[in-house]
């Protein structure tokens, strides 16, 4: 079987692709297959990089065979995978769970990548933010794959690569002007070497590859997720189900029995959305808390209950007060999120 390059990346990855396709011949000898996080809305990225690639630029299509010399991208809205029938390789087009609170994802085209290509699977984290991608890359390693990560250094956003490099055994860290040569020469190499410079030996993917690949494809149960992780008391912030904690390579992750994946990084990302939307909830009902009572205070004093009046007065002033303390709240963590933090 060929080799496949699997290219993920987000904030700053399409600046990268810009500069590495055009290195890449017409007759490069390996597929690309390409996942950036676009999101659900309409797609022009093949159009746009198919203006720099010699090699044809287009969104995969479902069931498509993956042909060296061409360059696949994964469609808005569908995560992008790899299958195998008999001795070729696919496409597949799956509207599944998000992963990382993206579809398309990059961990559910390097997993399947790696489990169909072996040591014969090349993957790419390139710029973004939060760490998509970075159990993606574990896992063409543990099937005896290369990694590649773009410098962070010189990343417009520099968590991806960061976490790749914190929690994968990455073989080569490389500037933008740098990755073509590189694919270029592992592309056509005869055998793919590790970091021990030894040839892999890996001939199947490991169990929690191929369990999670059932899972992205949406042909699991829960029994799966009990032989992968150990069930948690948090609840999966997309459909509220419980979430199974699955730690490896002291990357600690959770999914869901629908199929939702996140690493703990972006867990806490969305977690941090939701109490800030619950706090500006909070600060709405307070406003308008304070709007009744004045109100209430008006009438009472038009009444002549003076006493009344004092007291719904007091209450609106309390919840005036309730409020700006939860805008101060906001503040802090806006504050708080600006500061460097620990993957």
């Amino acid at each position: 079987m060929p080799k496949i390059v699997v290219i993920g990346g987000s904030a700053g990855a399409i600046n990268a692709l810009k500069l590495v396709l055009p290195t890449l011949p017409h007759d490069f000898p390996a597929a690309i297959l390409i996942v950036t996080h676009i999101g659900s809305q309409r797609s022009m990225l093949p159009e746009m990089l198919g203006r720099y690639a010699a090699m044809p630029v287009r969104h995969a299509t479902d069931g498509e065979p993956i042909i060296p010399g061409r360059v696949l991208m994964a469609p808005p809205d569908e995560h992008l995978m790899v299958v195998r029938n008999g001795d070729r390789a696919y496409a597949r087009l799956v509207h599944g769970p998000k992963e990382n609170h993206s579809r398309p994802a990059i961990d559910p085209l390097f997993r399947s990548a790696a489990a169909v290509f072996g040591q014969n699977t090349i993957g790419v984290v390139l710029s973004g933010y939060l760490n998509d991608g970075t159990v993606g890359l574990q896992a063409i390693k543990a099937c005896g794959g290369i990694a590649l990560v773009q410098d962070p250094a010189e990343a417009q956003a520099s968590d991806m690569p960061l976490s790749a490099i914190k929690y994968v055994d990455v073989d080569h860290v490389l500037r933008v002007s740098e990755i073509g040569s590189m694919l270029f020469e592992l592309a056509n190499a005869d055998t793919q070497l590790g970091t021990e410079g030894q040839q892999s030996k890996v001939s199947s993917a490991p169990n929690w590859i191929d369990i999670e690949n059932r899972i992205s494809a949406k042909d699991s149960d829960m029994g799966d997720l009990e032989q992968i992780g150990k069930l948690s008391s948090l609840t999966c912030p997309e459909c509220n189900g419980a979430l199974w904690e699955i730690k490896a390579k002291g990357l600690i992750r959770y999914r869901c029995h629908t199929g939702h994946a996140f690493t703990a990084r972006v867990l806490e990302a969305l977690q941090s959305e939701a109490v800030e939307d619950a706090i500006w909830s909070a600060i709405r009902a307070l406003h308008e808390q304070e709007r009744l009572f004045s109100k209430l205070a008006e009438q009472a004093l038009r009444s002549g209950q003076q006493g009344e009046a004092v007291e719904y007065q007091a209450m609106a002033t309390q919840a005036h007060a309730n409020s700006q303390a939860l805008r101060d709240v906001v503040s802090a963590r806006t504050l708080s999120a600006t500061a460097e933090r620990p993957d």
